[in-house]
C-alpha cells in the first residue's frame, strides 16, 4: 500500500523541507495488530490524537523505541495516520503525527470517546446533585474543572462514599477500598489526598486506622477485663467503638449529656464541664460506628442532652440525627447555642450557597424543633450561616 500514499509538500520550497504523507483510503481494521502495538496506541490516542512525535516516543520508552516507529508505519499504510515530516542530514524524520477517524479508533481499541465520557461524567454529575448533601457542594465545582475521565473515577469514589453511609457502614481506609473497588489497595494516594481535601471521610465513617470516640464523663465502664475510670482523665478520653461495646454498666452520675461538633469547640467544653456532665465529640454527621457507641452509652447511662451544632444547614441537619438517638431511648433533647440571636451575635459569618438555600428548604419541610425552625428561617432571611467554634 505504500504506492498509494499521499505526499504533500506544505512549505512550497523549490527544495522542500517539510511534507505530509497520509494514505487517502478508508482505514483498516485493527484486527491484526500485535497487543503490544495496541497498548502503545492506546496511550498515544489518550493524548488527544494529534502529538509530537517526540512525545509520542517518550510514552514508547527506550525498549519500546523500534515498536514506536513501526505501529508508525503501520498506522501510515492502513490509513490512520496522517505524517508530518522535516528533512533533516539528508532523510526525513517524524515531527508530528495525527490520528484520523479518532472515534472510529476509539471504539476499535476498546476506549471511550470524549463525547461519550463527557455525557457519563455530566450524568453522574446530575446523580450526585441529586443526593442534595451540602458536602458536596466543594466536589461538584471540583469535578466542573476536572478531566472527564478523572471526574468518572472520582467521582464514582464518591458515590460509593455516600452508599457505604447509607448502609451505616464504618472502617478503615482499606475496607472502604475494598468495599468502592473490590481491592483494599486500588484507592490511590493521590485520589486518598482529594478526598481529604474536598470531604470529612471520618464523617463518613472512614477513617485512617480504627475510629475513636472523643468522650469526657464523670462515669465508670465496667469492663470484661476491669474497670475504666473517666472521671480520671484531666480532658477527655479516646475510646475504640470496641470498648464501649464492651461494658457492662456504668458508675456514675449523668445529669446532662453535651454533643459538640466543633472539634476545637469540644476540647474547650471538656475540659471546662461542670462534674455532672458528659462531653462527647460529634464528628459531623454521625457515622453508624459512632451512634451505636453512643446509643451504648446512653443505655448504660441515660441523660438529656444539650446538642450544639454548626448554625448552618448542615448543623441542623446533624442535630436532626443525632436527636434521633435520644427519641430512641425515650430522652429528651434540646438545641444549644444554635438559636438566632447567638448565629447574630456571630462576629463574621458566611454567605449561603444556593445548595445551602435547597437544603434550608428540605429541612423547613420537616418536623423541625422550634429553635432549629428559628434558626433555618433567619438564615434564609439574612442569606447567612455560621461556625460555632465563633462562640463556643
Amino acid at each position: 500500500m505504500a504506492d498509494e500514499l499521499v505526499v504533500e509538500y506544505p512549505d512550497g520550497r523549490a527544495v522542500p523541507r517539510r511534507r505530509r504523507r497520509f494514505n487517502p483510503g478508508n482505514p483498516q481494521s485493527l484486527a491484526a495488530l500485535p497487543a503490544e502495538w495496541r497498548e502503545l496506541l492506546g496511550c498515544w490516542v489518550k493524548r488527544g490524537g494529534n502529538s509530537r512525535w517526540e512525545t509520542l516516543l517518550k510514552d514508547a520508552g527506550v525498549a519500546r523505541q523500534q515498536t514506536a516507529q513501526s505501529l508508525l508505519d503501520w498506522l501510515l499504510r492502513h490509513g490512520w495516520a496522517v505524517v508530518d515530516e522535516d528533512k533533516k542530514l539528508g532523510d526525513w524524520w517524524p515531527v508530528r503525527l495525527e490520528l484520523r477517524e479518532l472515534s472510529q479508533l476509539k471504539l476499535a481499541l476498546g476506549l471511550p470517546d470524549a463525547s461519550d465520557l463527557a455525557a457519563r461524567r455530566d450524568a453522574l454529575l446530575a446523580q450526585l446533585e441529586m443526593q442534595s448533601s451540602p458536602e458536596l457542594e466543594p466536589v461538584l465545582a471540583a469535578f466542573e474543572a476536572m478531566p472527564a475521565r478523572r471526574a468518572l473515577d472520582r467521582g464514582a469514589l464518591v458515590l460509593a462514599l455516600l452508599d457505604w453511609r447509607e448502609q451505616g457502614r464504618s472502617g478503615t481506609r482499606r475496607d472502604f477500598a475494598l468495599f468502592a473497588r473490590r481491592d483494599t489497595k486500588d484507592i490511590t494516594e493521590a485520589e486518598w489526598r482529594w478526598l481529604d481535601e474536598q470531604l470529612d471521610l471520618a464523617a463518613f465513617g472512614v477513617e485512617r486506622h480504627i475510629p475513636l470516640l472523643l468522650i469526657a464523663a464523670p462515669l465508670a465502664l465496667q469492663l470484661p477485663g476491669g474497670r475504666l475510670e473517666l472521671a480520671a482523665f484531666p480532658d477527655f478520653a479516646a475510646l475504640t467503638p470496641d470498648t464501649i461495646m464492651a461494658a457492662t454498666a456504668a458508675q456514675g452520675e449523668i445529669r446532662q449529656w453535651v454533643l459538640v461538633e466543633n472539634r476545637t469547640s469540644f476540647d474547650r467544653i471538656a475540659k471546662k464541664r461542670t462534674l455532672d456532665r458528659g462531653v462527647i465529640w460529634l464528628p459531623g454527621y454521625p457515622p453508624h460506628w459512632w451512634q451505636e457507641a453512643v446509643a451504648h452509652l446512653l443505655a448504660l447511662s441515660p441523660a438529656p442532652a444539650l446538642i450544639a451544632c454548626d448554625p448552618d444547614p448542615a448543623g441542623i441537619a446533624i442535630a436532626l440525627a443525632v436527636a434521633g438517638l435520644w427519641r430512641q431511648a425515650g430522652l429528651d433533647f434540646e438545641p444549644w447555642m444554635m438559636s438566632p440571636d447567638d448565629l447574630m451575635a456571630l462576629p463574621k459569618r458566611k454567605a449561603l450557597t444556593g445548595r445551602d438555600l435547597e437544603h434550608l428548604r428540605q429541612l423547613q419541610a420537616g418536623d423541625l424543633p422550634q429553635v432549629l425552625r428559628a434558626l433555618a428561617e433567619v438564615m434564609l432571611q439574612c442569606g447567612e450561616k455560621g461556625e460555632q467554634e465563633g462562640y463556643l
